[in-house]
């Protein structure tokens, strides 16, 4: 709790302590003191039984000469001194008890009121996230200012998105110098929506915008605009655009829009809820009736499907910009980024590590390399070793070793063919990757792994391709039944029949790979209810075409599961051989597969690595990029 709290919490406890202050009676009354008529205390007064009497108000008390205490009530204050001093009796008078001054009685009655109103001021001002304005600031902006003056972005930051660049280049032309485009009669796009996957640099992006134009750059989350109350996202909306008309030209960056752009009407309730209210006025305030002149609006999200399609015409976002993944030469750049601040050894070479990370966002690269150099530090290194970025690959694609979990010598028998059928058939069947790595090592969820990686970046597979990999996948259940039995079958294989059913119920209902079917897309009513899809959409698929499809899909699979039996069948000495070395080395190379069914045994250079285990010889091959995924033994 910051200091400034803590001091306004400090003056309402204040305040508190001083109305209890106020109710408190201030003189007390005495103890056990025996209540006179007035006519029995003049009579005693009188008698000289009386020793001292003090007067208060109407009120007189004090002690008789025997000692005991006593009170009554006198009609006149003056009478009863008068009689008091008459008689001898030592008399004082005080001002009257219990009634405070005027200036106490209306502080006594305000300060409660002061004190609630207080109250709900902190509590307003809590539920505004602390900002400025208090019990109004509900419908102030939430977009933050950013200052570029430390740690400025710039396109030199922003690697292997040439074409976005590209396109964001004319915005960063244009707020330059706006007359280079108004005099040839152009207009600039007043919104660029930037979509893509995850981690692939899209506020990295909007930000280096922002700094190559030297511009303000308001940035806000689309989850900012909504709160529990109505009417304050469209109120966040206005104040946002008002902020940015004072600091024109700037830009306003929106990030994750799809918090607060998503179809209107949507769910089974539509109906003008609080978002919409945003959405409509975020709408009017890009294209409207008032100009915005000088601001342009950058979002960024990768659900582009899910958004209002007021959202997406021309003059509110003019131009989608895709984000995409990196291709080998755009990954090569994007390591090089991240490599500057990383002290490295003479045998880093940044395209093979490219080359063997196909699929990888920009943001999986610079795991990789943080990975590599928390790796080198553990180890005790002064530099990273391409060893290093080697292990943070198969850490990032195949998870972390699970050093303590304990397997019995017979579930790691069952492992090695599991793996080793993977591995034989995938280094038979024609037009599939290459295998990257084998190993009965546990790692995150499975118990064993076959890495199959592209040596190129793909962005379609034929009809052979996906056959051999039905093979592939049904490599590891064929191997167990051919060795231990269908007795003694286990369940690990049930990752692979579900990537294999997968993948041939992809092939025969969106890919037309089934003569008995045509090319004809079946899609499942599979869309999400709440974006108001599902709710009118109807079922194209009869009962008989699903039943074609079911059988169809068995097809392929059962096609996948004889080939890999007669492979393996043909192959079973082979077999025999990987599985036997994959026990006594645990995790083997490609090209150690390929050696050790020639007869030749892997060569280990170093046998005391910090883990206490054997070294895989690094392959500069390529990662994961293929459809399915690999295929691990659970």
């Amino acid at each position: 709790m910051k200091i400034r709290d803590l001091a306004i919490w400090g003056f309402f406890v204040l305040v508190f302590i001083t109305i209890f202050s106020l109710n408190k009676h201030p003189v007390a009354q005495p103890q056990a003191a025996t209540s006179l008529p007035y006519s029995t205390f003049v009579a005693e007064v009188n008698g000289g039984q009386i020793k001292n009497a003090t007067i208060s108000g109407d009120k007189v008390h004090g002690e008789k000469k025997d000692g005991s205490p006593y009170v009554s009530v006198a009609p006149s204050k003056d009478s009863a001194s008068d009689m008091l001093l008459k008689a001898g009796v030592q008399v004082s008078i005080e001002d009257e008890p219990g009634r405070p001054s005027f200036l106490m009685t209306v502080l006594g009655n305000l300060l409660p009121l002061l004190l609630m109103l207080g109250l709900w001021f902190l509590v307003m001002r809590q539920m505004s996230g602390g900002k400025g304005g208090g019990a109004m600031g509900f419908g102030k902006s939430k977009a933050k200012l950013l200052n570029e003056a430390k740690g400025r972005v710039t396109f030199e930051d922003v690697a292997g998105i040439d074409e976005a660049r590209e396109e964001l280049q004319e915005i960063v032309d244009f707020l330059k110098d706006p007359q280079k485009f108004q005099r040839l009669g152009g207009k600039i796009p007043k919104g660029a929506l930037l979509v893509g996957p995850p981690g692939t640099g899209k506020t990295l992006t909007a930000r280096a915008v922002a700094g190559e134009a030297n511009v303000p750059f308001f940035t806000i989350s689309g989850s900012d605009f909504v709160e529990m109350f109505v009417g304050v996202g469209a109120s966040r909306v206005r104040d946002m655009f008002e902020q940015a008309k004072k600091n024109a030209p700037c830009i306003i960056f929106i990030d994750e829009i799809d918090a607060v752009g998503r179809h209107r009407g949507a769910g089974l309730g539509g109906g003008n809820d609080e978002r919409e209210q945003t959405l409509n006025q975020l709408l009017v305030e890009m294209d409207g009736f008032e100009a915005n002149e000088g601001i342009i609006i950058i979002a960024a999200t990768n659900r582009p499907d899910v958004l209002d399609p007021a959202l997406l015409r021309p003059g509110r976002f003019d131009r989608q910009v895709v984000v995409g993944l990196p291709d080998i030469n755009g990954r090569e750049k994007i390591l090089k980024v991240h490599m500057r601040k990383t002290p490295l050894a003479s045998d880093v070479d940044a395209k093979v590590i490219a080359r063997g990370t196909p699929g990888f966002s920009g943001a999986d690269l610079m795991n990789l390399v943080n990975e590599a150099a928390l790796l080198a530090a553990r180890r005790g290194m002064r530099l990273v070793t391409m060893k290093e970025f080697e292990d943070a690959k198969d850490k990032v694609m195949m998870g972390v070793e699970r050093k303590t979990m304990a397997m019995s010598q017979e579930e790691k028998k069952l492992t090695a063919y599991h793996e080793g059928g993977h591995a034989l058939v995938a280094l038979t069947v024609p037009n599939t990757d290459p295998v990257h790595k084998a190993t009965i090592i546990p790692r995150g969820r499975a118990l064993g792994m076959v890495m199959q990686l592209p040596e190129s970046d793909k962005l379609s597979f034929s009809y052979q391709q996906m056959m051999s990999r039905l093979a592939v996948i049904m490599g590891g259940r064929v191997a167990e039944e051919l060795v231990f039995g269908k007795d003694a079958i286990t369940s690990g294989a049930s990752s692979d029949i579900e990537a294999g059913t997968r993948l041939a119920r992809n092939m025969v209902t969106r890919w037309g790979f089934s003569d008995k079917l045509g090319k004809v897309a079946y899609g499942e009513n599979q869309e999400e209810v709440f974006l108001g899809h599902s709710v009118s959409r109807t079922q194209n698929i009869s009962e008989a075409t699903a039943q074609i499809i079911d059988a169809e899909v068995r097809r392929l699979v059962d096609w996948g599961y004889q080939e890999a039996t007669r492979i393996l069948t043909e192959r079973r000495e082979d077999l025999e051989s990987v599985a036997k070395g994959l026990l006594e080395y645990e995790t083997l190379s490609g090209d150690e597969l390929k050696d050790l069914i020639k007869g030749i045994k892997p060569i280990r250079e170093d046998k005391d690595n910090d883990d206490g285990r054997d070294v895989t010889p690094t392959v500069p091959t390529v990662s994961k990029g293929g459809d399915p995924a690999p295929t691990p033994a659970e």
